[in-house]
């Protein structure tokens, strides 16, 4: 396997089980991301893509298959270490934001470096600064997130996910919270931060934002699937949905005469 690859995955699978139902939420997955790539994970919801940015970020394990992180096996690690490999190699931003309230938004970016050992605490807040500047949210250093619109807390939340500087960035669903205006701002951040060397595995459900990422990967129930697949699955949805309204438009027809 090649050492230019963050992220390597060979038969990836996710299973899960409630009861006696068992749920294929990935199947076969084949994925490599380089490093300085920039990927784009699209696909209707519920076809596993959050799943899939999980696994990447080591907040899930797989069912069965391989992950190489940085050329490094994570197959058999235990909680210790994956927690340290996604506090020191891995930058999550969240829909949600996930910013704690309580705290100002130098306090909410410098968090990450809380775990790791031998950073001050003033060293945390100028890390913290520096990564506000490369978003330019700076100047609300001392602010607290209910004093933010919504855009400004998702620049801090891409701030405090580069502030440990990862090998990666993951993104799920970054622009699913905000207005368009926004959405947009955030993604020309994420170009601006690729431009510069990041790695970033985006997830998303908005095809006009998948369009930002140099490359594009498909999924559909679980398996990566090429453009001209998806065309077809799409086109035969269409066509068992129109068959359906058809059906349902004969019975009322029939329930009325």
């Amino acid at each position: 396997m090649s050492t230019d690859h963050v992220i390597e995955i060979e038969k990836l699978n996710k299973v899960f089980y409630t009861d006696e139902i068992e749920t294929h939420a990935l199947s076969d997955i084949d994925l490599h991301i380089a490093k300085g790539e920039y990927v784009s994970i699209a696909g209707p919801s519920g076809c596993g893509k959050s799943t899939l940015l999980s696994i990447l970020g080591l907040l899930d394990t797989p069912s069965g298959g391989s992950y190489r992180l940085n050329g490094v096996s994570v197959d058999d690690i235990d909680v210790y270490e994956r927690a340290r490999i996604r506090n020191q190699e891995i930058g999550f931003v969240f829909q949600a934001f996930n910013l704690i309230g309580e705290l100002t938004v130098a306090e909410n970016v410098s968090m990450p470096l809380v775990y790791r050992e031998g950073i001050s605490k003033n060293e945390r807040l100028q890390l913290a600064e520096a990564a506000l500047e490369r978003v330019a949210m700076a100047h609300r250093l001392h602010h607290y997130p209910a004093q933010l619109s919504g855009g400004q807390q998702q620049r801090v939340a891409v701030a405090r996910a580069l502030v440990g500087q990862p090998k990666i960035l993951l993104a799920d669903e970054p622009t699913g919270n905000l207005d368009s205006r926004n959405g947009e701002a955030v993604m020309a951040l994420l170009e601006e931060l690729h431009a510069h060397g990041a790695t970033i595995c985006m997830v998303t459900h908005d095809p006009r934002y998948a369009e930002f990422a140099q490359r594009g990967v498909h999924l559909f129930d679980g398996r990566i699937v090429d453009e001209e697949t998806i065309n077809q699955l799409r086109e035969e949805e269409e066509v068992r949905l129109r068959a359906l309204i058809d059906k349902a438009r004969q019975s009322a027809r029939a329930a009325t005469a």
